[in-house]
């Protein structure tokens, strides 16, 4: 909270911006923001959210950072078509033109394309005089991790260390998992009963806030159709009956807390590539101690009882009966 005061007192003490070619001209002495991190569910969407609604005013922003990107690569697109020499900086530009405060949720790079843009557009934003507020599941030296040509992305994670003041958020309880402990979290058959309460766990996780989600994975778009607050909804044919692989439902599990899978059907070898994505996409889930919710054909144990795969498919089945369990995602 000292943290948040800290740049409240600085945004109070900062004149208004008079017009945008004015304010590039003599950029004021820059805000060190804060970059909030910590494991999921443990308040910091909550926390930047608060501070936002007491700070915030018609030149702040606070927007998701899947969000926040897709705009970007939009502007990008526009930018290029004039021939501009520099795309960046008429996006940058434009995106800091009355703005004094950018809160950014969520913040993960997992596309190329996305990690080579970043950098140079907060490097833009911070001049400018712009206060970067961000919350991440991540520290700030595993953004990225792995990641393609990693190297030539390092000098954002050092803006980062060096611009904004990088603080934990530790707790050991996931509070946005707790309002699903004790809760049905699998419903078979997928009719109307099992629509009914999930929408109901729906509506309470997203509190009528929700939107698309695009990720972007290896220049492609992701599209999720409804998202808020870290859960995500989606139908089994909008995740399994795409052409998606495994690099998609990894950045489907690192961008969610909780996802809502509806309409999970019988599957056989007559849908045996939505059945082996089903079991791609609950591996990632899995692994990353995603918390599923569900509406399904059937049991799990009777989802996929013969032809090709059937076999191999039991230990899907064991993990969404494993997924099932009050205490699932706490580890």
């Amino acid at each position: 909270m000292r943290e948040f005061d800290r740049i409240a007192d600085a945004l109070s003490a900062m004149p208004a911006k008079k017009g945008f070619g004015g304010f590039f001209k003599s950029a004021p002495e820059p805000i060190q923001g804060l970059y909030l991190w910590g494991g999921v569910g443990r308040g910091k969407s909550m926390l930047m959210d608060l501070f936002h609604e007491v700070v915030g005013g018609d030149q702040s922003r606070r927007v998701h950072f899947h969000a926040f990107m897709q705009e970007v690569q939009i502007g990008l697109h526009a930018a290029r078509q004039t021939e501009v020499d520099d795309a960046i900086l008429p996006v940058a530009e434009a995106l800091c033109e009355n703005l004094r405060l950018l809160c950014l949720d969520e913040m993960q790079i997992t596309d190329i394309a996305d990690a080579m843009i970043v950098g140079r557009l907060f490097k833009y934003m911070l001049d400018a005089g712009v206060a970067v507020v961000t919350t991440s599941n991540r520290v700030p030296d595993d953004l990225y991790k792995d990641g393609l040509n990693r190297g030539l992305f390092l000098p954002f994670i050092d803006l980062i260390k060096s611009r904004l003041h990088v603080v934990e958020l530790a707790s050991p309880r996931d509070y946005r998992q707790d309002r699903l402990e004790g809760e049905k979290v699998y419903f078979h058959p997928a009719g109307a009963e099992a629509r009914s309460a999930i929408s109901a766990i729906w509506d309470d996780l997203s509190k009528d806030g929700a939107e698309p989600l695009t990720l972007r994975v290896r220049g492609r778009d992701v599209e999720i159709p409804e998202f808020a607050n870290g859960v995500a909804r989606a139908s089994f044919y909008d995740l399994c009956g795409q052409p998606l692989g495994p690099a998609d439902y990894l950045a489907l599990a690192d961008a969610v807390r909780v996802l809502i899978l509806e309409g999970i059907p019988r599957l056989s070898s007559e849908n045996y590539n939505q059945a082996r994505r089903f079991v791609t996409l609950i591996d990632a889930l899995y692994e990353a101690h995603v918390r599923l919710v569900a509406s399904a054909a059937d049991v799990p144990e009777r989802l996929y009882i013969e032809g090709e795969g059937s076999f191999e498919f039991e230990r899907t089945a064991s993990r969404l009966r494993e997924m099932q369990a009050a205490d699932w995602g706490q580890a």
